[in-house]
């Protein structure tokens, strides 16, 4: 009886181990592919990047997340891309990093926020509890109560909070930049 017992008791370690090591190795892929996101978003970034006091990490992760998964640019760059550098007229892809993430796109009565630090380095005015809370909820900051319209919120609130913090960390990253001038919803300037 006590054979059968150690021979149980092995066999249970045995499995807690590969379980641990198939959890390791699983978290490791995940460290993988998001290291490789981090230094695609570093690569793409379209305006120089302050890195100093900033998790490169984050400010990378943030980057891919906003450059590459939300076209941020399409509403709060105007006009969305460089002249000449329009994807949509069979022209290879520039963003308009003079006026990148600073806002100004008219969408009937509602307008696209500037989205670059201010000041006080705060990316749209905002700390991170109340850009968290924006993104979460779908609350416009200015008009407490008031639910943002045009804002892709619904889909963003269900990012998880260390994706969230990453792109508030980009949006700390990049320079403060004014609105540029556009015909509509992400046109380019003629």
């Amino acid at each position: 009886m006590r054979r059968g017992l150690m021979i149980a008791l092995a066999v249970a370690a045995l499995v807690c181990t590969a379980v641990f090591l198939g959890q390791a190795s699983d978290r490791q892929g995940r460290g993988d592919e998001e290291r490789e996101r981090v230094r695609i978003g570093l690569k793409i970034s379209p305006v120089p990047l302050d890195l100093k006091d900033k998790d490169v990490h984050l400010v990378g992760l943030g980057s891919y997340i906003i450059n590459a998964e939300a076209s941020c640019n399409d509403c709060h760059t105007c006009p969305s891309y460089a002249s000449g550098g329009n994807p949509y007229a069979g022209q290879p892809k520039q963003f308009n990093s003079a006026n990148f993430l600073a806002g100004g796109v008219p969408f009937g009565p509602f307008i696209s926020d500037n989205l670059t630090p201010d000041a006080n380095g705060l990316p749209a005015g905002l700390t991170y509890h109340q850009f968290k809370h924006l993104i979460r909820t779908g609350e416009d900051p200015d008009n407490p109560g008031q639910l943002l319209q045009v804002m892709v919120w619904p889909v963003l609130q269900s990012m998880s909070d260390h994706d969230i913090r990453a792109m508030y960390e980009y949006l700390q990253a990049i320079p403060p930049a004014q609105p540029g001038t556009c015909g509509g919803a992400g046109e380019a300037a003629p």
